[in-house]
């Protein structure tokens, strides 16, 4: 029997289709199918990373409104992170905001917003960040310190 014949015979499956047999080309998945599949699946199993304490402080205006130990939640490998309150989602951060997000925009440069407790997403703006202090980014009326 020729390679080819051969080939074809071997991937064929036998279907019952009411009292007869029926042959069917064997279908098999493809490769790349199968490597997206497993690609996509990989950060369901890894998951985000795990909030952890830190020493957070934020001034507004001069003003110090946050200067105690909060959850920091790192976003992603760039830099990114945010802070919220320790005790869950129902724990303001401070008075009137539940969530302070820093999102790195470029190195050194993110933009920064904070969910307010009734659910508004304030854009506060653009932060640098410290050439004193890694710790900390500085905007126009702001600063966020996150050790």
């Amino acid at each position: 029997m020729p390679p080819a014949v051969a080939f074809r015979v071997a991937a064929t499956r036998t279907h019952a289709v009411g009292r007869t047999a029926a042959r069917r080309p064997f279908a098999a998945p493809a490769l790349p199918s199968l490597m997206l599949a497993a690609v996509l699946a990989v950060p369901a199993l890894v998951g985000p990373a795990a909030a952890r304490d830190a020493g957070c402080r934020i001034e507004q205006a001069g003003r110090v409104v946050l200067d105690r130990t909060c959850d920091f939640q790192p976003e992603g490998r760039d830099g990114s992170f945010t802070l919220s309150a320790r005790g869950g989602a129902d724990t303001p951060l401070f008075r009137g905001v539940s969530v302070v997000s820093v999102m790195v925009i470029e190195p050194g440069v993110a933009d920064v917003r904070g969910l307010t407790t009734g659910g508004i997403n304030s854009r506060w703006g653009t932060a640098r960040r410290s050439g004193r202090d890694g710790a900390c980014w500085q905007g126009d009326d702001f600063r966020i310190c996150a050790r």
